[in-house]
Protein backbone atom coordinates (compact mmCIF):
# COMPACT_ATOMS: atom_id res chain seq x y z
CA UNK A 1 0.00 0.00 0.00
CA UNK A 2 1.53 3.30 -1.06
CA UNK A 3 1.45 6.53 0.92
CA UNK A 4 -1.40 8.10 -1.03
CA UNK A 5 -3.63 5.07 -0.50
CA UNK A 6 -2.83 4.88 3.21
CA UNK A 7 -3.55 8.59 3.67
CA UNK A 8 -6.91 8.35 1.88
CA UNK A 9 -8.02 5.38 3.97
CA UNK A 10 -6.86 6.93 7.24
CA UNK A 11 -8.60 10.22 6.56
CA UNK A 12 -11.94 8.72 5.55
CA UNK A 13 -11.95 5.97 8.20
CA UNK A 14 -11.56 8.59 10.94
CA UNK A 15 -15.01 9.91 10.01
CA UNK A 16 -16.66 6.52 10.67
CA UNK A 17 -15.73 5.27 14.16
CA UNK A 18 -17.16 1.82 14.95
CA UNK A 19 -19.87 1.57 17.66
CA UNK A 20 -18.49 0.49 21.00
CA UNK A 21 -19.46 -2.85 22.48
CA UNK A 22 -20.91 -4.19 19.23
CA UNK A 23 -19.61 -7.13 17.22
CA UNK A 24 -21.19 -7.91 13.86
CA UNK A 25 -20.75 -10.94 11.60
CA UNK A 26 -21.30 -11.45 7.88
CA UNK A 27 -23.91 -14.17 7.44
CA UNK A 28 -25.76 -15.43 4.37
CA UNK A 29 -27.55 -12.09 4.20
CA UNK A 30 -24.51 -9.93 5.01
CA UNK A 31 -24.52 -7.62 8.01
CA UNK A 32 -27.83 -6.69 9.60
CA UNK A 33 -28.48 -4.58 12.69
CA UNK A 34 -30.26 -1.49 13.91
CA UNK A 35 -29.57 1.14 11.25
CA UNK A 36 -28.23 3.58 13.84
CA UNK A 37 -25.05 1.53 14.39
CA UNK A 38 -24.28 0.58 10.78
CA UNK A 39 -22.47 3.65 9.36
CA UNK A 40 -18.98 2.34 10.15
CA UNK A 41 -19.76 -1.18 8.95
CA UNK A 42 -21.22 0.00 5.65
CA UNK A 43 -18.26 2.33 5.07
CA UNK A 44 -15.85 -0.56 5.58
CA UNK A 45 -17.84 -2.93 3.37
CA UNK A 46 -17.61 -0.26 0.69
CA UNK A 47 -13.83 -0.68 0.93
CA UNK A 48 -14.24 -4.46 0.70
CA UNK A 49 -16.41 -4.12 -2.41
CA UNK A 50 -13.73 -2.03 -4.13
CA UNK A 51 -11.05 -4.55 -3.16
CA UNK A 52 -13.21 -7.38 -4.47
CA UNK A 53 -13.51 -5.60 -7.83
CA UNK A 54 -9.72 -5.16 -7.98
CA UNK A 55 -9.20 -8.81 -7.03
CA UNK A 56 -11.48 -9.97 -9.87
CA UNK A 57 -9.66 -7.93 -12.50
CA UNK A 58 -11.95 -4.93 -12.42
CA UNK A 59 -15.21 -6.89 -12.61
CA UNK A 60 -18.35 -5.07 -11.50
CA UNK A 61 -19.32 -5.75 -7.87
CA UNK A 62 -22.68 -4.95 -6.25
CA UNK A 63 -23.34 -3.45 -2.83
CA UNK A 64 -26.94 -3.55 -1.60
CA UNK A 65 -28.31 -1.67 1.41
CA UNK A 66 -31.28 -3.65 2.76
CA UNK A 67 -32.49 -5.67 5.71
CA UNK A 68 -35.03 -7.59 3.62
CA UNK A 69 -37.89 -8.80 5.84
CA UNK A 70 -36.53 -7.23 9.06
CA UNK A 71 -38.35 -4.37 10.80
CA UNK A 72 -38.07 -0.89 9.30
CA UNK A 73 -35.61 0.41 11.94
CA UNK A 74 -33.08 -2.23 10.90
CA UNK A 75 -30.86 -2.10 7.86
CA UNK A 76 -28.00 -4.09 6.39
CA UNK A 77 -25.38 -4.40 3.71
CA UNK A 78 -24.36 -7.26 1.45
CA UNK A 79 -22.11 -7.82 -1.54
CA UNK A 80 -22.93 -9.28 -4.95
CA UNK A 81 -20.00 -11.07 -6.61
CA UNK A 82 -19.29 -10.79 -10.39
CA UNK A 83 -21.66 -13.70 -11.13
CA UNK A 84 -24.46 -11.77 -9.45
CA UNK A 85 -24.46 -14.31 -6.62
CA UNK A 86 -23.45 -13.92 -3.00
CA UNK A 87 -19.99 -12.82 -1.88
CA UNK A 88 -17.62 -15.77 -1.97
CA UNK A 89 -17.44 -17.45 1.43
CA UNK A 90 -13.64 -17.14 1.37
CA UNK A 91 -13.99 -13.40 1.94
CA UNK A 92 -16.49 -13.56 4.81
CA UNK A 93 -13.77 -13.77 7.55
CA UNK A 94 -12.15 -10.65 6.09
CA UNK A 95 -15.53 -8.89 6.13
CA UNK A 96 -15.91 -9.80 9.80
CA UNK A 97 -12.42 -8.63 10.71
CA UNK A 98 -12.60 -5.20 9.06
CA UNK A 99 -16.14 -4.56 10.30
CA UNK A 100 -14.95 -5.09 13.87
CA UNK A 101 -11.52 -3.40 13.68
CA UNK A 102 -11.43 -1.07 16.72
CA UNK A 103 -9.72 1.94 15.10
CA UNK A 104 -8.50 3.30 11.72
CA UNK A 105 -4.94 2.09 12.26
CA UNK A 106 -6.08 -1.49 12.90
CA UNK A 107 -8.38 -1.29 9.87
CA UNK A 108 -5.58 -0.15 7.56
CA UNK A 109 -3.26 -2.87 8.86
CA UNK A 110 -5.91 -5.54 8.14
CA UNK A 111 -6.52 -4.17 4.65
CA UNK A 112 -2.81 -4.03 3.88
CA UNK A 113 -2.20 -7.59 5.10
CA UNK A 114 -5.19 -8.94 3.17
CA UNK A 115 -4.29 -7.08 -0.03
CA UNK A 116 -0.73 -8.41 0.17
CA UNK A 117 -1.90 -11.98 0.75
CA UNK A 118 -4.47 -11.81 -2.07
CA UNK A 119 -2.15 -9.90 -4.44
CA UNK A 120 -4.62 -7.03 -4.78
CA UNK A 121 -3.08 -3.91 -6.39
CA UNK A 122 -3.54 -0.76 -4.30
CA UNK A 123 -1.51 1.63 -6.43
CA UNK A 124 -4.31 2.97 -8.66
CA UNK A 125 -3.00 1.13 -11.72
CA UNK A 126 -6.30 -0.76 -12.06
CA UNK A 127 -9.89 0.50 -11.90
CA UNK A 128 -12.63 -0.89 -9.66
CA UNK A 129 -16.39 -0.55 -10.23
CA UNK A 130 -19.13 -0.96 -7.63
CA UNK A 131 -22.88 -0.62 -8.27
CA UNK A 132 -24.92 0.57 -5.28
CA UNK A 133 -28.58 -0.04 -4.54
CA UNK A 134 -30.92 0.47 -1.60
CA UNK A 135 -34.48 -0.38 -0.63
CA UNK A 136 -37.08 2.10 0.65
CA UNK A 137 -35.93 2.28 4.29
CA UNK A 138 -35.49 5.85 5.57
CA UNK A 139 -31.93 5.01 6.67
CA UNK A 140 -30.89 3.83 3.21
CA UNK A 141 -29.70 7.09 1.70
CA UNK A 142 -27.23 7.94 4.49
CA UNK A 143 -25.87 4.39 4.47
CA UNK A 144 -25.37 4.52 0.70
CA UNK A 145 -23.35 7.70 1.23
CA UNK A 146 -21.20 5.90 3.79
CA UNK A 147 -20.65 3.06 1.30
CA UNK A 148 -19.66 5.56 -1.41
CA UNK A 149 -17.04 7.09 0.86
CA UNK A 150 -15.65 3.65 1.60
CA UNK A 151 -15.47 2.73 -2.08
CA UNK A 152 -13.93 6.05 -3.12
CA UNK A 153 -11.26 5.81 -0.42
CA UNK A 154 -9.67 3.06 -2.56
CA UNK A 155 -7.54 4.58 -5.32
CA UNK A 156 -9.09 3.94 -8.74
CA UNK A 157 -12.48 2.80 -7.43
CA UNK A 158 -15.73 4.24 -8.80
CA UNK A 159 -19.13 4.00 -7.08
CA UNK A 160 -22.27 4.16 -9.24
CA UNK A 161 -25.50 4.77 -7.33
CA UNK A 162 -28.35 2.91 -9.07
CA UNK A 163 -30.94 4.34 -6.67
CA UNK A 164 -33.86 2.50 -5.08
CA UNK A 165 -33.98 -1.10 -6.29
CA UNK A 166 -35.14 -4.53 -5.25
CA UNK A 167 -32.21 -6.65 -4.08
CA UNK A 168 -32.63 -9.04 -7.07
CA UNK A 169 -32.51 -6.13 -9.51
CA UNK A 170 -29.05 -5.12 -8.27
CA UNK A 171 -27.81 -8.73 -8.47
CA UNK A 172 -29.26 -9.00 -12.00
CA UNK A 173 -27.50 -5.80 -13.07
CA UNK A 174 -24.14 -6.98 -11.73
CA UNK A 175 -24.45 -10.30 -13.57
CA UNK A 176 -25.54 -8.62 -16.80
CA UNK A 177 -22.77 -5.98 -16.71
CA UNK A 178 -20.11 -8.66 -16.25
CA UNK A 179 -21.53 -10.62 -19.19
CA UNK A 180 -21.32 -7.52 -21.40
CA UNK A 181 -25.12 -7.27 -21.63
CA UNK A 182 -27.49 -4.35 -21.27
CA UNK A 183 -27.94 -3.83 -17.56
CA UNK A 184 -30.16 -0.83 -16.76
CA UNK A 185 -33.36 -1.08 -14.74
CA UNK A 186 -35.31 -0.54 -17.95
CA UNK A 187 -33.46 -3.50 -19.51
CA UNK A 188 -34.50 -5.63 -16.51
CA UNK A 189 -38.17 -4.77 -17.00
CA UNK A 190 -37.96 -5.27 -20.77
CA UNK A 191 -36.39 -8.70 -20.41
CA UNK A 192 -38.93 -9.89 -17.85
CA UNK A 193 -41.96 -8.58 -19.70
CA UNK A 194 -40.89 -9.85 -23.15
CA UNK A 195 -40.02 -13.30 -21.76
CA UNK A 196 -43.37 -13.53 -19.98
CA UNK A 197 -45.15 -12.49 -23.17
CA UNK A 198 -43.30 -15.20 -25.08
CA UNK A 199 -44.42 -17.88 -22.61
CA UNK A 200 -48.03 -16.68 -22.80
CA UNK A 201 -47.94 -16.72 -26.60
CA UNK A 202 -46.72 -20.33 -26.50
CA UNK A 203 -49.63 -21.61 -24.37
CA UNK A 204 -51.46 -24.41 -26.20
CA UNK A 205 -54.95 -23.21 -27.08
CA UNK A 206 -56.58 -26.27 -25.50
CA UNK A 207 -55.17 -25.54 -22.03
CA UNK A 208 -54.96 -21.76 -22.11
CA UNK A 209 -58.12 -20.76 -23.94
CA UNK A 210 -57.79 -17.27 -25.36
CA UNK A 211 -54.12 -16.58 -24.69
CA UNK A 212 -54.79 -12.84 -24.53
CA UNK A 213 -57.42 -13.27 -21.81
CA UNK A 214 -56.05 -14.78 -18.60
CA UNK A 215 -58.31 -17.81 -17.90
CA UNK A 216 -57.36 -18.08 -14.22
CA UNK A 217 -58.52 -14.68 -13.00
CA UNK A 218 -57.08 -11.86 -10.97
CA UNK A 219 -53.91 -11.95 -8.87
CA UNK A 220 -53.68 -9.72 -5.77
CA UNK A 221 -50.12 -9.03 -4.56
CA UNK A 222 -49.14 -7.92 -1.05
CA UNK A 223 -45.90 -5.94 -1.48
CA UNK A 224 -44.94 -5.72 2.23
CA UNK A 225 -45.04 -1.89 2.06
CA UNK A 226 -41.61 -2.19 0.49
CA UNK A 227 -39.73 -1.55 -2.72
CA UNK A 228 -41.56 -4.33 -4.55
CA UNK A 229 -44.72 -2.23 -4.77
CA UNK A 230 -43.31 0.52 -6.96
CA UNK A 231 -41.34 -1.93 -9.10
CA UNK A 232 -44.32 -4.23 -9.63
CA UNK A 233 -46.34 -1.21 -10.76
CA UNK A 234 -43.77 -0.52 -13.48
CA UNK A 235 -43.84 -4.18 -14.52
CA UNK A 236 -47.63 -4.16 -14.60
CA UNK A 237 -47.57 -1.22 -17.02
CA UNK A 238 -44.99 -2.99 -19.19
CA UNK A 239 -47.24 -6.05 -19.41
CA UNK A 240 -50.01 -3.85 -20.83
CA UNK A 241 -52.95 -5.89 -19.54
CA UNK A 242 -51.36 -9.30 -20.11
CA UNK A 243 -51.75 -10.05 -16.39
CA UNK A 244 -54.80 -9.07 -14.32
CA UNK A 245 -52.89 -7.66 -11.36
CA UNK A 246 -53.95 -5.75 -8.23
CA UNK A 247 -51.21 -4.28 -6.04
CA UNK A 248 -51.74 -3.87 -2.28
CA UNK A 249 -49.51 -2.75 0.59
CA UNK A 250 -47.33 -0.84 -1.84
CA UNK A 251 -46.06 1.49 0.89
CA UNK A 252 -47.66 4.53 -0.69
CA UNK A 253 -50.64 4.72 1.69
CA UNK A 254 -48.71 4.89 4.96
CA UNK A 255 -48.28 1.21 5.79
CA UNK A 256 -45.17 0.19 7.74
CA UNK A 257 -42.55 -1.95 6.03
CA UNK A 258 -42.87 -5.65 6.97
CA UNK A 259 -45.32 -4.97 9.80
CA UNK A 260 -48.17 -7.47 9.55
CA UNK A 261 -47.44 -7.85 5.84
CA UNK A 262 -45.02 -9.59 3.49
CA UNK A 263 -43.91 -13.08 2.55
CA UNK A 264 -42.05 -13.76 5.81
CA UNK A 265 -45.10 -12.82 7.91
CA UNK A 266 -47.55 -14.82 5.78
CA UNK A 267 -45.30 -17.89 5.59
CA UNK A 268 -44.51 -18.04 9.30
CA UNK A 269 -47.83 -16.90 10.79
CA UNK A 270 -50.04 -18.57 8.17
CA UNK A 271 -52.56 -15.72 8.27
CA UNK A 272 -53.58 -13.12 5.66
CA UNK A 273 -51.51 -9.94 5.55
CA UNK A 274 -53.06 -6.62 6.52
CA UNK A 275 -55.51 -5.39 3.92
CA UNK A 276 -56.74 -8.87 3.00
CA UNK A 277 -60.06 -10.28 4.22
CA UNK A 278 -63.27 -12.09 3.43
CA UNK A 279 -63.78 -10.13 0.18
CA UNK A 280 -60.69 -11.89 -1.19
CA UNK A 281 -61.93 -15.45 -0.64
CA UNK A 282 -61.50 -17.44 -3.85
CA UNK A 283 -59.00 -15.00 -5.40
CA UNK A 284 -55.36 -15.93 -6.07
CA UNK A 285 -53.02 -13.95 -3.80
CA UNK A 286 -49.25 -13.59 -3.39
CA UNK A 287 -46.86 -11.87 -0.98
CA UNK A 288 -43.40 -10.40 -1.57
CA UNK A 289 -40.99 -9.55 1.24
CA UNK A 290 -39.52 -6.12 1.96
CA UNK A 291 -36.79 -6.21 -0.70
CA UNK A 292 -38.70 -8.49 -3.10
CA UNK A 293 -36.44 -11.53 -3.09
CA UNK A 294 -39.00 -13.87 -1.50
CA UNK A 295 -42.38 -14.97 -2.84
CA UNK A 296 -45.23 -17.06 -1.46
CA UNK A 297 -48.76 -17.58 -2.72
CA UNK A 298 -51.93 -18.07 -0.68
CA UNK A 299 -55.70 -18.10 -0.86
CA UNK A 300 -57.92 -16.59 1.82
CA UNK A 301 -60.44 -18.89 3.50
CA UNK A 302 -63.14 -18.04 6.06
CA UNK A 303 -63.57 -20.39 8.98
CA UNK A 304 -65.88 -19.72 11.95
CA UNK A 305 -65.88 -16.02 11.22
CA UNK A 306 -62.07 -15.81 11.08
CA UNK A 307 -59.92 -15.31 8.01
CA UNK A 308 -57.21 -17.90 7.49
CA UNK A 309 -55.14 -18.93 4.49
CA UNK A 310 -54.15 -21.92 2.45
CA UNK A 311 -50.42 -21.28 2.06
CA UNK A 312 -48.53 -22.15 -1.13
CA UNK A 313 -44.91 -21.83 -0.03
CA UNK A 314 -41.50 -22.08 -1.65
CA UNK A 315 -41.66 -25.89 -1.72
CA UNK A 316 -44.80 -25.74 -3.85
CA UNK A 317 -43.28 -23.07 -6.12
CA UNK A 318 -40.24 -25.30 -6.60
CA UNK A 319 -42.49 -28.27 -7.39
CA UNK A 320 -44.46 -26.27 -9.97
CA UNK A 321 -41.26 -25.12 -11.69
CA UNK A 322 -39.77 -28.62 -11.61
CA UNK A 323 -42.91 -30.16 -13.10
CA UNK A 324 -43.03 -27.63 -15.95
CA UNK A 325 -39.35 -27.97 -16.80
CA UNK A 326 -39.56 -31.77 -16.67
CA UNK A 327 -42.55 -31.69 -19.06
CA UNK A 328 -40.74 -29.43 -21.55
CA UNK A 329 -37.56 -31.51 -21.38
CA UNK A 330 -39.58 -34.68 -21.97
CA UNK A 331 -40.92 -33.17 -25.20
CA UNK A 332 -37.49 -31.95 -26.21
CA UNK A 333 -35.69 -35.21 -25.49
CA UNK A 334 -38.29 -37.58 -26.93
CA UNK A 335 -36.26 -37.99 -30.12
CA UNK A 336 -32.78 -37.76 -28.55
CA UNK A 337 -30.71 -40.94 -28.60
CA UNK A 338 -29.16 -42.27 -25.40
CA UNK A 339 -25.63 -41.47 -26.55
CA UNK A 340 -26.52 -37.81 -27.22
CA UNK A 341 -26.43 -34.93 -24.74
CA UNK A 342 -28.80 -35.54 -21.82
CA UNK A 343 -29.13 -32.48 -19.55
CA UNK A 344 -28.77 -33.21 -15.83
CA UNK A 345 -31.54 -31.72 -13.70
CA UNK A 346 -31.02 -31.32 -9.98
CA UNK A 347 -33.48 -30.11 -7.35
CA UNK A 348 -31.80 -28.67 -4.26
CA UNK A 349 -33.53 -28.43 -0.87
CA UNK A 350 -32.65 -27.97 2.78
CA UNK A 351 -33.83 -30.10 5.69
CA UNK A 352 -36.61 -27.54 6.26
CA UNK A 353 -38.32 -28.61 3.04
CA UNK A 354 -41.54 -30.42 3.86
CA UNK A 355 -41.08 -34.18 3.51
CA UNK A 356 -44.14 -34.40 1.26
CA UNK A 357 -42.49 -32.09 -1.28
CA UNK A 358 -39.34 -34.21 -1.36
CA UNK A 359 -41.43 -37.34 -1.89
CA UNK A 360 -43.38 -35.66 -4.71
CA UNK A 361 -40.21 -34.53 -6.50
CA UNK A 362 -38.82 -38.05 -6.22
CA UNK A 363 -42.00 -39.43 -7.79
CA UNK A 364 -41.39 -37.10 -10.75
CA UNK A 365 -38.11 -38.95 -11.24
CA UNK A 366 -35.99 -35.92 -10.34
CA UNK A 367 -32.71 -36.00 -8.47
CA UNK A 368 -33.16 -34.28 -5.08
CA UNK A 369 -30.08 -33.09 -3.16
CA UNK A 370 -29.87 -31.56 0.31
CA UNK A 371 -27.54 -28.82 1.52
CA UNK A 372 -27.14 -26.94 4.80
CA UNK A 373 -29.53 -24.04 5.35
CA UNK A 374 -28.56 -20.88 3.49
CA UNK A 375 -28.83 -19.59 -0.07
CA UNK A 376 -25.06 -19.70 -0.58
CA UNK A 377 -25.13 -23.50 -0.13
CA UNK A 378 -28.24 -24.05 -2.28
CA UNK A 379 -27.00 -21.83 -5.10
CA UNK A 380 -23.56 -23.43 -5.14
CA UNK A 381 -24.99 -26.94 -5.41
CA UNK A 382 -27.50 -25.92 -8.11
CA UNK A 383 -24.62 -24.63 -10.24
CA UNK A 384 -23.35 -28.21 -10.57
CA UNK A 385 -26.26 -29.17 -12.85
CA UNK A 386 -27.34 -28.28 -16.38
CA UNK A 387 -30.59 -27.15 -14.82
CA UNK A 388 -30.45 -26.57 -11.06
CA UNK A 389 -33.67 -25.64 -9.24
CA UNK A 390 -33.62 -24.54 -5.63
CA UNK A 391 -36.12 -23.00 -3.24
CA UNK A 392 -36.44 -22.63 0.47
CA UNK A 393 -39.86 -22.96 2.07
CA UNK A 394 -39.64 -19.23 2.91
CA UNK A 395 -40.02 -18.42 -0.78
CA UNK A 396 -36.45 -17.64 -1.78
CA UNK A 397 -35.12 -19.54 -4.78
CA UNK A 398 -34.48 -19.63 -8.49
CA UNK A 399 -33.49 -21.79 -11.46
CA UNK A 400 -29.96 -21.94 -12.88
CA UNK A 401 -29.16 -22.95 -16.46
CA UNK A 402 -25.64 -23.94 -17.46
CA UNK A 403 -23.92 -22.33 -20.44
CA UNK A 404 -23.68 -25.75 -22.05
CA UNK A 405 -27.44 -26.26 -21.82
CA UNK A 406 -28.21 -22.76 -23.11
CA UNK A 407 -25.82 -23.22 -26.05
CA UNK A 408 -27.53 -26.52 -26.83
CA UNK A 409 -30.94 -24.80 -26.70
CA UNK A 410 -29.68 -21.98 -28.90
CA UNK A 411 -28.63 -24.44 -31.59
CA UNK A 412 -32.13 -25.92 -31.55
CA UNK A 413 -33.72 -22.47 -31.60
CA UNK A 414 -31.88 -21.59 -34.81
CA UNK A 415 -33.41 -24.53 -36.65
CA UNK A 416 -36.54 -23.72 -38.60
CA UNK A 417 -39.49 -25.67 -37.14
CA UNK A 418 -41.05 -28.26 -39.42
CA UNK A 419 -44.69 -29.21 -38.99
CA UNK A 420 -43.70 -32.52 -37.41
CA UNK A 421 -41.33 -30.88 -34.93
CA UNK A 422 -43.52 -27.90 -33.95
CA UNK A 423 -44.14 -29.01 -30.37
CA UNK A 424 -40.44 -29.73 -29.88
CA UNK A 425 -39.59 -26.26 -31.12
CA UNK A 426 -42.19 -24.78 -28.79
CA UNK A 427 -40.59 -26.64 -25.87
CA UNK A 428 -37.21 -25.17 -26.86
CA UNK A 429 -38.72 -21.68 -26.99
CA UNK A 430 -40.41 -22.13 -23.62
CA UNK A 431 -37.21 -23.25 -21.90
CA UNK A 432 -35.31 -20.40 -23.52
CA UNK A 433 -37.95 -17.93 -22.31
CA UNK A 434 -37.77 -19.39 -18.79
CA UNK A 435 -34.00 -18.89 -18.76
CA UNK A 436 -34.56 -15.23 -19.66
CA UNK A 437 -37.49 -14.66 -17.30
CA UNK A 438 -36.08 -16.22 -14.14
CA UNK A 439 -33.34 -14.27 -12.36
CA UNK A 440 -30.34 -16.60 -12.47
CA UNK A 441 -28.30 -14.40 -10.14
CA UNK A 442 -30.50 -14.78 -7.07
CA UNK A 443 -34.05 -15.42 -5.89
CA UNK A 444 -36.34 -12.74 -7.32
CA UNK A 445 -39.98 -12.39 -6.29
CA UNK A 446 -40.95 -10.39 -9.40
CA UNK A 447 -39.47 -12.78 -11.96
CA UNK A 448 -40.64 -15.77 -9.93
CA UNK A 449 -44.17 -14.39 -9.79
CA UNK A 450 -44.29 -13.99 -13.57
CA UNK A 451 -43.02 -17.53 -14.09
CA UNK A 452 -45.65 -18.93 -11.70
CA UNK A 453 -48.35 -17.00 -13.54
CA UNK A 454 -47.15 -18.18 -16.96
CA UNK A 455 -47.09 -21.83 -15.84
CA UNK A 456 -50.51 -21.65 -14.16
CA UNK A 457 -51.95 -20.22 -17.38
CA UNK A 458 -50.16 -22.90 -19.40
CA UNK A 459 -51.65 -25.61 -17.18
CA UNK A 460 -55.02 -23.89 -16.84
CA UNK A 461 -54.70 -24.32 -13.06
CA UNK A 462 -56.21 -22.36 -10.20
CA UNK A 463 -54.12 -21.79 -7.07
CA UNK A 464 -56.19 -24.48 -5.34
CA UNK A 465 -55.43 -27.07 -8.03
CA UNK A 466 -51.74 -26.16 -7.77
CA UNK A 467 -51.93 -26.61 -4.01
CA UNK A 468 -53.22 -30.16 -4.55
CA UNK A 469 -49.92 -31.35 -6.08
CA UNK A 470 -49.27 -32.88 -2.67
CA UNK A 471 -50.40 -32.34 0.92
CA UNK A 472 -47.84 -30.99 3.36
CA UNK A 473 -47.08 -33.04 6.42
CA UNK A 474 -47.94 -31.09 9.59
CA UNK A 475 -44.83 -29.49 11.07
CA UNK A 476 -43.65 -27.44 14.03
CA UNK A 477 -40.57 -25.30 14.64
CA UNK A 478 -39.27 -24.38 18.10
CA UNK A 479 -36.25 -22.59 19.51
CA UNK A 480 -34.25 -23.72 22.55
CA UNK A 481 -32.02 -21.18 24.31
CA UNK A 482 -28.52 -22.48 24.96
CA UNK A 483 -25.37 -21.08 26.52
CA UNK A 484 -23.23 -21.76 23.46
CA UNK A 485 -24.71 -22.75 20.10
CA UNK A 486 -21.29 -23.90 18.87
CA UNK A 487 -21.60 -26.87 21.23
CA UNK A 488 -23.97 -28.38 18.67
CA UNK A 489 -22.20 -29.79 15.60
CA UNK A 490 -24.21 -31.30 12.74
CA UNK A 491 -23.55 -33.32 9.61
CA UNK A 492 -25.49 -34.66 6.58
CA UNK A 493 -26.86 -31.23 5.59
CA UNK A 494 -27.67 -30.43 9.22
CA UNK A 495 -29.98 -33.42 9.66
CA UNK A 496 -27.81 -35.34 12.15
CA UNK A 497 -26.04 -34.18 15.33
CA UNK A 498 -22.44 -35.25 15.90
CA UNK A 499 -21.91 -33.31 19.14
CA UNK A 500 -22.84 -33.47 21.96
CA UNK A 501 -22.58 -37.27 21.87
CA UNK A 502 -25.74 -39.22 22.54
CA UNK A 503 -28.30 -36.60 21.61
CA UNK A 504 -28.88 -37.89 18.06
CA UNK A 505 -29.62 -41.38 19.36
CA UNK A 506 -32.14 -39.88 21.79
CA UNK A 507 -33.75 -37.83 18.98
CA UNK A 508 -33.99 -40.97 16.80
CA UNK A 509 -35.65 -42.96 19.59
CA UNK A 510 -38.21 -40.21 20.18
CA UNK A 511 -38.94 -39.68 16.49
CA UNK A 512 -39.64 -43.38 15.92
CA UNK A 513 -42.69 -43.12 18.21
CA UNK A 514 -44.57 -40.95 15.72
CA UNK A 515 -46.06 -42.07 12.36
CA UNK A 516 -44.25 -40.29 9.49
CA UNK A 517 -42.09 -38.64 12.11
CA UNK A 518 -39.04 -36.61 11.08
CA UNK A 519 -37.07 -34.31 13.33
CA UNK A 520 -33.73 -32.53 13.34
CA UNK A 521 -31.99 -29.85 15.37
CA UNK A 522 -29.42 -27.29 14.25
CA UNK A 523 -27.66 -24.33 15.84
CA UNK A 524 -28.81 -20.88 14.77
CA UNK A 525 -26.39 -18.91 12.63
CA UNK A 526 -27.14 -15.64 14.43
CA UNK A 527 -28.11 -16.24 18.08
CA UNK A 528 -27.47 -18.67 20.93
CA UNK A 529 -30.43 -20.92 20.24
CA UNK A 530 -30.86 -24.39 18.79
CA UNK A 531 -33.67 -24.69 16.27
CA UNK A 532 -35.95 -27.74 16.35
CA UNK A 533 -37.93 -28.85 13.30
CA UNK A 534 -40.45 -31.71 13.50
CA UNK A 535 -42.92 -33.36 11.12
CA UNK A 536 -45.51 -36.07 11.74
CA UNK A 537 -48.80 -37.40 10.37
CA UNK A 538 -50.93 -35.01 12.47
CA UNK A 539 -50.40 -31.51 13.84
CA UNK A 540 -50.79 -32.76 17.40
CA UNK A 541 -48.09 -35.38 16.83
CA UNK A 542 -45.75 -32.82 15.20
CA UNK A 543 -46.23 -30.49 18.17
CA UNK A 544 -45.54 -33.30 20.64
CA UNK A 545 -42.45 -34.46 18.77
CA UNK A 546 -41.02 -30.92 18.62
CA UNK A 547 -41.67 -30.35 22.31
CA UNK A 548 -40.11 -33.70 23.28
CA UNK A 549 -36.96 -33.02 21.26
CA UNK A 550 -36.76 -29.48 22.66
CA UNK A 551 -36.64 -31.05 26.13
CA UNK A 552 -33.82 -33.34 24.98
CA UNK A 553 -31.83 -30.34 23.78
CA UNK A 554 -32.42 -28.70 27.17
CA UNK A 555 -31.24 -31.83 28.98
CA UNK A 556 -28.04 -32.04 26.95
CA UNK A 557 -27.24 -28.31 26.85
CA UNK A 558 -28.71 -26.96 30.07
CA UNK A 559 -31.07 -24.02 29.45
CA UNK A 560 -34.91 -24.02 29.34
CA UNK A 561 -36.77 -24.31 26.05
CA UNK A 562 -38.84 -21.51 24.59
CA UNK A 563 -41.04 -21.58 21.54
Amino acid sequence: MNGQQQSMLLQSASSFPPPKGTKLSYGTAGFRADASILQSTVFRIGILAALRSLKTGGAVIGLMITASHNKVSDNGVKIADPSGGMLTQDWEPFADSIANAPDPESLIQLINEFATKENIPLDGAKAATVLLGRDTRPSGESLVNAAKQGICSVVGAVATDMGILTTPQLHWMVRARNKGLKASELDYFEQLSSSFRCLIDLIPKKSGGDNNNNPIGKLIVDCANGVGGQKLQVLKEKLNGLLHLEIRNSGESGGILNEGVGADYVQKEKVPPQGFGSADVGIRCASLDGDADRLVYFSVISSNGKNKINLVDGDKILSLFALFIKDQLSILLSSVKNDEYQPRVGVVQTAYANGASTKYLGQLGLEVIFTPTGVKYLHGKAEEYDIGIYFEANGHGTILFSDRFLNWLEEDRKNEPSSTAKEKQNAVKRLWAVSRLINQAVGDALSGLLLVEAILQHMGWSVDKWNQLYHDLPSRQLKVKVADRSAVVTTYAETSVVKPPGIQEAINATTEKYPQGRCFVRPSGTEDVVRVYAEASTQEAADELAASVAKLVDQFLGLPASS
